[in-house]
C-alpha cells in the first residue's frame, strides 16, 4: 500500500481569513439587499394606496358627522366603498338561506378574542333572520355538551366542532363534516374566515367567500413596525429575520392563490384596494363589508360607567382618563403606550389610564403606580361599563391588518378615539378629525398626540364622543353588517339581488 507524505503546503491564515470575512460580508450585503427590497416594496405599496385611498378618505369625511348612508344605485358587485354604507331594510321577508360556515375557532370561554366575538355577533345574528348557519370549527377549550351547544336558544348557528385536541383547527376533519352536511342538503353559500378553508379545497367552489381579517401584505408592515418601536439598546428580536425573509415570498404566493377564491369580503376600505390593485383580484369579486359591533351592548351609560370607576378606585373627579384594552402584546403596541404615559405622568398628576387586557406586559403597567390601574381581561358584559367610565380609548396598535372591534365598541359608547395611523384605520373608523387623534406608531408621536388630548378639555372630547356615537351607529352596527352579509349571500345564490337601487 502506498502513502503519500509529500508534506502539505502550509495554510495560509491571511487568505482564510480574507475568504471568511468576503463569504460574511456577501452574506451581509445580501441580507441588506433582501431588507432594502422589502422596504422599497412595502414603500411603494403603501405610497400607492396612500393617493388611491385619499379620494375615498375625503368622500368618508364628507360623511363623518351625520350620516354615512349615501345615495347609490346599480350592481352591488361593482361597489368599491363598505357596503355598511348602503341602507338595506330589516323588514323585507329574505329567502332562507342554508350557510356553512368554516371557522378557526367558536367563542365558548368568558374572554373571547376579537375574532371569536365578531363571528358570534355575525352568524347569531343572520340565523335570527331565518337563515340555517353551520359553523365547522375545532374543539372548545372546555368542555361542554357538544351536542346541545347553543340550542338552547332559539335562532342560534349549529356548531360542528371536529374531533381533536382543543384550539386545534384541522380543516380536513371540519370538511368531512361539512360534506356530511352538504350531501344531506346542499349549502347556498360556504363562508370562510380567512385561510380556515385553504385553496385547493376552496377553488372548486363558485359560491365560496372568504372574509380576510389580515393579508400578508398587511403582516410585512406589522414587522418592521413592530422593529421600528425597538429602544436603541434593545437587541433585535432573533424572530424578527426569520419572519421578515419568509413574509415577501408569502404575500407573492397569496397573490397567486387568492385568485381560486370566488368572492373576496375585505373587513377595511384599505384591504379591498389591496386586493384589487396589489392582489389583482376583479372588482366584482371583492366586496368590502366592514366589521359590526351590537348597539344594544355598547352604547352610553353615564351610570355605569360611575359605577366602574368606584369599583376600581379610579378618581370620579379626575381630570381626563385614558383607557386601553386587549392583549397586552409588544405587536398591539403597548411598549409604546407605556413609554408615552410613562412621560406623560411627570407633567400631569390627575391623568390616569385604565388597562383592560392581559399579557407579558400587565406586570409593568401594574408597576407604574397608582395612576395606571390594570383591571385584568374582562367579560364581554363588563366592557360596557369600562368604555362608559373613560374619557377617551386609546389604541396604540402596530398592526395595520384587520380593525379592531374595540375601537368600534368604544365609539358606539360616545368615545373619542387615539389611534395609529394605518390606512385601515385612518379610511373606515377615525375618517375625521371629529372622531378622535391619529399618531405615527412611534413613541415621541404618541407622547405628542397625548399631550393634545389632555389639553383638549373634557368638553371638546365629550363634543367629539357625540360625533363618534353617530357615526359608529350608522357605520358599525351588527345588525346592518348582517344586512350586508345577507345581500351578498343572496347576490352570490342569485344574480339577482346584485342589483341595488
Amino acid at each position: 500500500m502506498a502513502f503519500n507524505n509529500k508534506p502539505k503546503k502550509p495554510t495560509n491564515l491571511l487568505s482564510t481569513n480574507s475568504q471568511s470575512f468576503k463569504a460574511i460580508k456577501t452574506i451581509n450585503l445580501r441580507r441588506r439587499a433582501s431588507l432594502v427590497f422589502i422596504l422599497l416594496f412595502t414603500a411603494l405599496v403603501a405610497l400607492f394606496l396612500h393617493y388611491k385611498h385619499s379620494g375615498a378618505t375625503s368622500a368618508a369625511c364628507a360623511t363623518a358627522s351625520t350620516t354615512a348612508a349615501m345615495s347609490w344605485s346599480g350592481d352591488l358587485r361593482r361597489a368599491e366603498f363598505a357596503w355598511n354604507r348602503l341602507p338595506f331594510t330589516e323588514n323585507y321577508q329574505s329567502p332562507p338561506l342554508r350557510i356553512a360556515v368554516f371557522s378557526r375557532k367558536w367563542p365558548v370561554n368568558a374572554s373571547p378574542g376579537g375574532m371569536e366575538r365578531h363571528a358570534l355577533t355575525l352568524y347569531t345574528a343572520l340565523a335570527r333572520r331565518g337563515h340555517q348557519v353551520h359553523v365547522f370549527t375545532s374543539p372548545p377549550s372546555m368542555e361542554i355538551d357538544r351536542d346541545n351547544f347553543g340550542k338552547t336558544q332559539s335562532g342560534s348557528p349549529q356548531i360542528h366542532f371536529h374531533e381533536g385536541l382543543a384550539g386545534q383547527w384541522r380543516y380536513n376533519l371540519a370538511w368531512k363534516q361539512f360534506q356530511e352536511e352538504n350531501d344531506k342538503s346542499p349549502f347556498d353559500v360556504i363562508h370562510s374566515e380567512s385561510v380556515a378553508l385553504p385553496h385547493w379545497l376552496a377553488r372548486d367552489l363558485p359560491n365560496l367567500a372568504v372574509s380576510w381579517h389580515g393579508i400578508a401584505l398587511e403582516s410585512l408592515q406589522s414587522t418592521i413596525y413592530q422593529d421600528l418601536a425597538r429602544r436603541p439598546n434593545e437587541p433585535i428580536s432573533t424572530s424578527f429575520n426569520t419572519s421578515l425573509y419568509g413574509v415577501v415570498p408569502k404575500v407573492i404566493k397569496e397573490i397567486r392563490f387568492f385568485k381560486n377564491y370566488a368572492h373576496h369580503i375585505a373587513i377595511s376600505d384599505s384591504c379591498g384596494e389591496m386586493l384589487r390593485d396589489v392582489y389583482q383580484i376583479p372588482t366584482k369579486r371583492v366586496h368590502v363589508i366592514l366589521n359590526g359591533v351590537n348597539a344594544e351592548e355598547f352604547k352610553g351609560a353615564t351610570k355605569l360607567g360611575m359605577e366602574f370607576r368606584l369599583t376600581h378606585k379610579v378618581p370620579v373627579n379626575a381630570s381626563l382618563v385614558m383607557g386601553v384594552a386587549g392583549r397586552l402584546v409588544k405587536d398591539k403596541g403597548h411598549p409604546l403606550l407605556y413609554q408615552a404615559f410613562t412621560s406623560l405622568l411627570t407633567e400631569h398628576q390627575d391623568v390616569y389610564l385604565i388597562v383592560a387586557g392581559s399579557g407579558p406586559w400587565e406586570q409593568r403597567y401594574r408597576d407604574m403606580g397608582g395612576r395606571v390601574v390594570v383591571v385584568g381581561s374582562l367579560h364581554p358584559s363588563e366592557l360596557k361599563g369600562f368604555y362608559n367610565a373613560i374619557d377617551v380609548f386609546v389604541n396604540p396598535t402596530l398592526r395595520p391588518q384587520g380593525l379592531d372591534l374595540t375601537l368600534m365598541e368604544a365609539m358606539m359608547c360616545g368615545k373619542p378615539v387615539l389611534a395609529s395611523r394605518f390606512p385601515s384605520i385612518k379610511g373606515s373608523v377615525v375618517v375625521s378629525d371629529e372622531l378622535g387623534f391619529m399618531f405615527s406608531p412611534n413613541v415621541e408621536s404618541l407622547l405628542e398626540v397625548l399631550e393634545l388630548v389632555v389639553g383638549e378639555g373634557k368638553e371638546r372630547l365629550q363634543r367629539m364622543g357625540r360625533a363618534c356615537g353617530e357615526y359608529a351607529r350608522a357605520m358599525f352596527d351588527a345588525e346592518k353588517m348582517a344586512l350586508a352579509y345577507e345581500r351578498l349571500f343572496l347576490c352570490i345564490k342569485d344574480e339577482a339581488f346584485c342589483q341595488y337601487s
